[in-house]
């Protein structure tokens, strides 16, 4: 037994189900070897990366139709991995990223349980120096900026990894640090498009959900 429970559930982007194994809620723990410890994973973080969040469906199925023709594309914080897997049905080159120790396995579970080949998959700690990574045209993710000081660290990624005239996709539940994140992108000679949208069917508006598309 790893130690931790899972759940399958099927998905719809795109006109495509997916069948996606998520642990079985927020409860789950499992860290026996101390990965997530060293990856600086606390045990209340520790089951964030399993969960399908609605930040992540809306990502998904925006990717289900993005123009992807010769983009070279990193999604951050895939978790599950499900833009990726959007991403990976349409032939798109796709690298997922994650620091969670079980983010691969789960991915690769994911695309095998579609009949996918696994997305190109990296161990990414956004605040590590990552020399041979390069520079992509499209960087994506969803609730990344759960934490103040991740507009800081997810800003300077991008700006040793984005193409001249990249494209930034982010899916934003309107935790409150959006702000800091565009105005440094602002720096980066980066435009923002802002799009107020409906998480879950019970949203209404003035939406606090975003998607917010940044370009150069």
């Amino acid at each position: 037994m790893p130690g931790y429970t899972t759940r399958l559930l099927t998905l719809r982007f795109g006109g495509h189900d997916y069948r996606i194994r998520a642990l079985s809620d927020l409860q789950q723990f499992a860290d026996p070897q101390g990965r997530a410890e060293r990856a600086g994973i606390s045990s209340a973080q520790w089951s964030l990366f399993g969960q399908v969040w609605p930040a992540g469906r809306v990502l998904a199925q925006a990717m289900s139709d993005f123009d992807i023709g010769g983009k070279r594309i990193l999604e951050l914080g895939c978790g599950l991995g499900l833009s990726s897997l959007v991403l990976q049905r349409r032939q798109a080159d796709i690298t997922a990223s994650d620091h969670h120790p079980l983010a691969e396995e789960f991915l690769t579970y994911n695309a095998a349980l579609n009949g996918l080949g696994s997305p190109a998959y990296l161990d990414l700690a956004w605040t590590l120096p990552q020399p041979t990574l390069g520079r992509f045209d499209l960087i994506i993710g969803s609730d990344l900026l759960y934490e103040r000081g991740h507009a800081e660290q997810l800003s300077m990624l991008i700006a040793n990894h984005a193409q001249p005239g990249a494209e930034v996709l982010i899916t934003d539940p309107g935790r409150g640090n959006s702000g800091a994140f565009t105005t440094a992108l602002k720096l980066q000679g980066f435009e923002v498009d802002e799009v107020r949208s409906a998480f879950d069917d019970g949203d209404v508006a003035p939406f606090r959900g975003r998607l917010l598309s940044y370009r150069r």
